[in-house]
């Protein structure tokens, strides 16, 4: 067993399932999304970012522009909810969360082809 490959998968699993766990609820409930959670997936997608750098095949490449386009969708969820909570005079209010979430949700894609990618990736890796 390659422990390489099993941190590897371990850490674009677990972006995968933080992702889903922020973005399930009501879509403009802040009740439903909790920050820290965002914050988890956010550093979570940064180090599966780094640990894709290394590759150099194709596969590589496009695993790599997943993580970048999940990481790009955190970070400006998260700057929105900061925008929202510490500089806007409205708070958090339906419209941003939702904003917020659709954000995740995109995110949550990337990762989902990241995870998709990896499966066909190890599907056909000959023993």
């Amino acid at each position: 067993m390659n422990r390489e490959k099993v941190v590897f998968g371990f850490f674009i699993i677990l972006a995968l399932t933080l992702n889903v766990g922020f973005v399930l609820g009501d879509i403009d409930n802040p009740a439903h999304h909790e920050v820290f959670e965002l914050f988890l997936a956010l550093v979570v997608s940064l180090i599966c970012t780094v640990l894709k750098f290394g590759d150099r095949s194709h596969l590589g490449a496009l695993l790599l522009a997943t993580s970048l386009v999940a990481d790009l969708q955190l970070i400006a969820a998260a700057v929105v909810w900061a925008y929202a909570e510490q500089i806007s005079s409205l708070g958090m209010t339906d419209g941003t969360m939702a904003s917020i979430v659709s954000l995740a949700a995109g995110a949550l894609v990337a990762n989902v082809v990241s995870v998709v990618l990896l499966v066909v990736e190890s599907a056909s890796i000959r023993r």
